[in-house]
């Protein structure tokens, strides 16, 4: 039998073992792997507890968690009182009765210590008790401060997760920024690249849902964001980034910053979420900067129902028709407005305005500004002279102003082929590619050496590489 058949066996066994278990008793294996994982100093271990833990999410009871604190924590452990107390109201059986028939541990690792933490934060949020995930997160926050290990590095940037979570759900992001920005330095000093590129994120968006531009763009450029984390991180980093610098008008910056965070998305249905929001968020960008989306882009069975008002705003800048760009502000604000981007869309008037003059300019060689006026839909000629003035200003048309008489001419058009447009164009291909082969290349695992000895030894380190690949399919938002 081939190495590669043995690990097919081996997960069709795991698959066939884990549909028969209860979900103490998979829990009880989520704390064997972490246990796996201090031992060994391997944080594929604790992916991996994260993986398995998903599918058992929405199953887990206070009575499951209960028994299994009961059995991982010591009797003298100082968090076991807290963390049976916080989880007792929501009990179905006496929590005393299972304590008496649970055998406990005698010793506790810090990563079953933090990793309890995290599920009693995770039962407590699905349950929507918001108000005591908030008060047992202020004792997690404690707890944090206990441990410096670097495979706790995973765990503790969940933790950090939920406790803002936590604090955006009540709208309470001013006061969690302190306890942020020192879990940022705390995580820069250790080298922790996890927890550090987690509260960079959690930063950025704080600082965004108070519209406290200023302030994320000072942290992104006094920081240093770790590429080497996990690629759920790594794009919500480059959407918030988008975010910024679309705000502040630097749009090509924002541009690749969006393409960025499309690509990295997970490919799960828990990520659909995110992609809709970054795909948005990049049609108006490219509507800004003259450019316009892809029809494919509107028509994907993920997105289409979502970006129905982005298709007609795009239709509206297509056309340069200020009645269209009206009537789409009219029918989809409010779906806008929900998306934070009305005001970014209100932009876009000038753009509609700019179209419709260079449609305007190819189609007339001379056209008197009464007329563009009315095709325009403006409020009167001279408006309409100083918009056109700005056109030409902003080489959006090759064209000139008679002021006496009143009307535009426009300029014979040139071969763009004569111009650096191409190789501009070009160039940026090309660097775009660079960047997506260098990413590749870093992602690469390369296979393990032939000449190992240890046939066992071998089978499990492929079962872990199997592992990994399993999780960074199944990379989710969790």
């Amino acid at each position: 039998m081939s190495v590669e058949q043995a690990v097919k066996n081996s997960v069709a066994a795991e698959a066939v073992k884990e549909e028969k278990l209860s979900v103490s008793e998979k829990l009880s294996e989520l704390f064997n792997l972490i246990q796996k994982s201090a031992q060994s100093l391997d944080s594929r271990y604790v992916l991996k507890v994260f993986r398995e833990l998903t599918p058992i999410r929405s199953q887990l009871t206070a009575d499951d968690l209960i028994t299994t604190i009961e059995s991982i924590y010591p009797q003298s452990h100082e968090h076991k009182s807290y963390l049976i107390a916080t989880l007792e109201p929501f009990t179905q059986t006496d929590a005393m009765d299972i304590s008496d028939d649970v055998k406990t541990s005698e010793e506790l690792l810090p990563e079953s210590d933090l990793l309890a933490h995290l599920l009693v934060q995770i039962y407590l949020h699905d349950k929507k008790d918001l108000k005591k995930l908030d008060l047992f997160n202020q004792k997690c926050i404690l707890a944090l401060k206990l441990y410096n290990k670097r495979t706790l590095d995973h765990i503790v940037a969940k933790i950090w997760f939920y406790v803002f979570r936590a604090k955006e759900q009540l709208k309470d992001l001013i006061t969690i920024r302190t306890d942020l920005l020192a879990a940022l330095r705390t995580a820069t000093l250790r080298h922790d690249i996890e927890t550090r590129a987690s509260t960079i994120t959690l930063i950025l968006r704080s600082y965004l849902l108070t519209n406290d531009i200023n302030q994320a763009y000072n942290l992104v450029e006094k920081t240093e964001f770790p590429e080497e984390a996990s690629n759920s991180v790594v794009a919500r980093y480059y959407y918030y980034l988008a975010r910024i610098q679309t705000i502040q008008l630097d749009y090509s910056s924002a541009h690749e910053c969006a393409i960025t965070a499309i690509r990295k998305c997970p490919q799960t249905k828990s990520a659909y979420g995110f992609l809709q929001v970054s795909t948005k968020l990049n049609i108006l960008i490219q509507l800004l900067t003259g450019e316009i989306p892809e029809l494919s882009t509107f028509r994907d069975p993920v997105l289409e129902k979502s970006l129905l008002p982005y298709l007609a705003v795009t239709r509206a800048v297509r056309l340069g028709d200020l009645n269209i760009f009206s009537k789409a502000l009219e029918e989809y604000g409010s779906s806008l407005k929900k998306d934070n981007n009305y005001n970014l869309v209100l932009r876009l008037r000038q753009n509609v305005i700019k179209t419709g003059i260079r449609i305007i300019s190819l189609s007339y060689k001379k056209i008197s500004l009464k007329d563009i006026c009315i095709k325009l839909h403006l409020d009167g000629e001279l408006s309409a002279e100083y918009i056109v003035s700005k056109a030409i200003k902003d080489g959006v048309v090759e064209a000139t102003i008679n002021h006496k008489e009143g009307y535009m001419q426009s300029k014979e058009l040139l071969d763009v082929y004569s111009t650096k447009a191409p190789q501009s164009e070009f160039d940026r291909r090309v660097k775009f590619c660079m960047s997506l082969n260098n990413d590749s290349v870093k992602a690469m695992r390369y296979p393990m050496s032939t000449n190992r000895v240890d046939s066992k030894a071998d089978l499990e380190a492929r079962e872990r590489e199997q592992e990994l690949l399993q999780y960074l399919q199944d990379d989710d938002f969790f």
